[in-house]
């Protein structure tokens, strides 16, 4: 594979957050010329179209290049009210943004859903899923990655546990093919 540049968005803002450790483990297992770089999204002002005119905030111009350098976007998020978390669906809305410029178009992405319950985050899954088709993101459908009772995938450390970093080593393997299909 040639090299392959990954945002990793967290829609946790936690610290001890689990799917900030599952984005960890992700960047701790990445395949050869894979690098995955977990871009902060806690710190970004909620998207208004009137701070877009004229100067916009420093945070928002800091995300949007941030994105922009890399060819592909990975979300690992919880699931809050069988959607996504207002963060993450804030920084969708402010890289979309301003109006003809998004920095998420033709970008490679999957989705990592993670949840301490039983369903896994699909609720949220799947609708981020329908903000990615609007985005121009072609998204990865196979392997599907929902981790249910993701506390039990990780080790007392915070690490993936063996049959977890196999199991999301197969998603990034397939991500990859996939990256370089659609790049």
């Amino acid at each position: 594979m040639s090299k392959l540049e990954v945002a990793v968005l967290v829609g946790s803002l936690r610290a001890g957050s689990y799917n900030l450790s599952v984005a960890k483990g992700l960047q701790a297992i990445a395949p050869g010329g894979m690098t995955l770089e977990i871009i902060p999204i806690g710190d970004l002002p909620f998207y208004n179209q009137d701070l877009d005119e004229g100067t916009p905030p420093a945070a928002w111009t800091a995300f949007r290049k941030a994105i922009a350098a890399k060819q592909a976007v990975i979300f690992v998020t919880p699931e809050y009210n069988r959607s996504v978390p207002a963060a993450l669906k804030n920084a969708l809305d402010v890289g979309s943004r301003p109006y003809g410029h998004s920095v998420w178009g033709g970008k490679p992405a999957a989705v990592i859903s993670a949840s301490m319950g039983a369903i896994s985050g699909f609720a949220a899954n799947h609708h981020l899923r329908q903000s990615l088709v609007f985005l121009d993101m072609p998204t990865l459908q196979q392997p599907e990655a929902y981790l249910a009772q993701v506390q039990n995938m990780l080790d007392d450390k915070g690490g993936l546990k063996p049959d977890t970093a196999k199991f999301l080593g197969t998603v990034l393997e397939k991500f990859a093919t996939f990256a370089a299909k659609n790049l």
